[in-house]
């Protein structure tokens, strides 16, 4: 009984440094996968902004884009989504009406991967997706601007804003308010939030009574994202 105790323990100890080793090598092989994500989707994008513009993508909830599309909803012109990753949001403007839409994203694979949704919603030649920086974009003819950026650089993107905006433009900000504006309309909780701000003349437009105004209630939007998924 003695004389296989020290065999069993070996044999248990063995089997135990295995499960080490597996599990060392799963953590790895995850490790790989994620930079080859990154690599191949996010970092492409990034090599030509400085650090402190960059945006990592994080596409757009159904509820966000119901949300956007509630605030948009009755308004004509140009419709530009600044940073429009896998292009859910053109998409989604243009099948309610919104047109031209137009998407502008840095990332090449992103890109394509917009072109991809289109062309299987059947709007192939009717959306346009454009590899650019939306920092280098002009906003001078459009009328309609949806954003999900990270709150670093919305400061920045208030100045771009107000610079090149016409007079009755209306901006759309998903996750994240803009820092300084007065919101008109304000839609959801949470991360779902979006707020709406219009443009007059030379800056954003103020609340006639200098306080947010609650938008369209959330059971009234719902049937937009019924038409367009």
């Amino acid at each position: 009984m003695d004389h296989d105790e020290p065999a069993e323990a070996l044999t248990a100890l063995s089997e135990r440094r295995l499960g080490l080793l597996e599990l060392l090598q799963t953590a790895a092989g995850s490790g790989l996968a994620a930079y080859t994500v990154w690599a191949l989707l996010l970092q492409p994008g990034f090599r030509r902004v400085p650090l402190r513009l960059q945006v990592p993508y994080v596409g757009a909830s159904a509820r966000q884009v119901e949300h956007v599309l509630s605030l948009l909803r009755g308004r004509s012109g140009k419709m530009v989504d600044l940073g429009s990753g896998d292009g859910r949001i053109v998409l989604a403007a243009h099948q309610c009406g919104l047109r031209p839409a137009v998407g502008y994203e840095l990332n090449p694979w992103l890109v394509g991967l917009a072109r991809l949704h289109a062309w299987r919603a059947g709007c192939s030649g009717s959306v346009c997706y454009h590899r650019k920086d939306l920092w280098k974009v002009s906003l001078r003819d459009c009328h309609n601007v949806s954003v999900f950026l990270a709150p670093s650089v919305l400061p920045l993107l208030e100045d771009k804003l107000q610079a090149e905006l016409p007079a009755g433009a209306r901006v759309v900000s998903g996750r994240f308010p803009l820092p300084t504006w007065q919101p008109v309309a304000v839609v959801g909780e949470g991360l779902d939030r979006v707020w709406a701000y219009d443009v007059h003349g030379s800056g954003p437009a103020v609340a006639s009574c200098g306080m947010p105004i609650k938008a369209i209630p959330e059971s009234t939007s719902t049937s937009i994202l019924r038409t367009v998924v």
